[in-house]
């Protein structure tokens, strides 16, 4: 048997979002089969530093561990690029503190899931939300950067959600920053795939784009 952890914010913990229809767990637990034990401790509305207090009820049967954490970070952050007030020089201040604020607490976080020496992927935060203007994907641009430079610290398989929800229809109607469920069943696919494919024993990181 393998069991896999799911870890992070509502990227996997979208029930709420997806009201009568199979949440990301769910459908992860299907594609996977009866030879896998699928759990969920992502929460909604957690932001990077939640991922280690979430591990605390990590079971002792882990084999594998995917987190989709960072989204949080970026909306709290995103007062940034709306403050009209400003200049553009301080408003680059500003973003250049915030992506050195999360590259550290993403770097820590990946340290003290690392410490359960399992097999771990990570993700990145999609940016194809309906209606998401350019200057707030620019700005999340730069948690992407990060979370894929800390990834290649460690030689950890990325799964690039940006490629994968990359429509609209992949985005909850209740939400838009949220996985539907046809966003939520691409990202299990890409998940599946890495998780039966992916050689965990490399030290080279390597990005799934699906």
């Amino acid at each position: 048997m393998q069991h896999l952890v799911l870890t992070g914010d509502s990227i996997f913990d979208n029930a709420s979002y997806v009201p009568g229809s199979p949440a990301v767990v769910q459908q992860m637990r299907s594609w996977l089969g009866t030879q896998w034990t699928v759990t969920l401790l992502a929460v909604d509305g957690a932001v990077c530093t939640n991922v280690p207090k979430q591990l605390e009820k990590l079971p002792d049967d882990t084999t594998h561990i995917c987190i989709s954490i960072g989204g949080n970070d970026a909306l709290y952050a995103s007062g940034i690029l709306l403050d009209e007030d400003v200049t553009a020089t301080q408003v680059i201040d500003k973003l250049a503190a915030v992506r050195t604020q999360f590259r550290a607490d993403y770097h820590s976080m990946l340290k003290k899931v690392l410490a359960h020496r399992l097999p771990t992927i990570v993700c990145t935060i999609y940016d194809a939300i309906p209606d998401f203007s350019d200057r707030e994907a620019t700005g999340l641009s730069l948690f992407n950067d990060m979370i894929v430079s800390c990834a290649s610290d460690y030689g950890l398989p990325v799964i690039d959600l940006r490629k994968v929800c990359d429509e609209r229809k992949d985005f909850s109607t209740l939400s838009p920053i949220e996985p539907s469920e046809i966003g939520g069943a691409k990202i299990v696919s890409a998940i599946k795939n890495v998780v039966l494919n992916h050689d965990f024993g490399g030290t080279r990181t390597v990005i799934y784009a699906k």
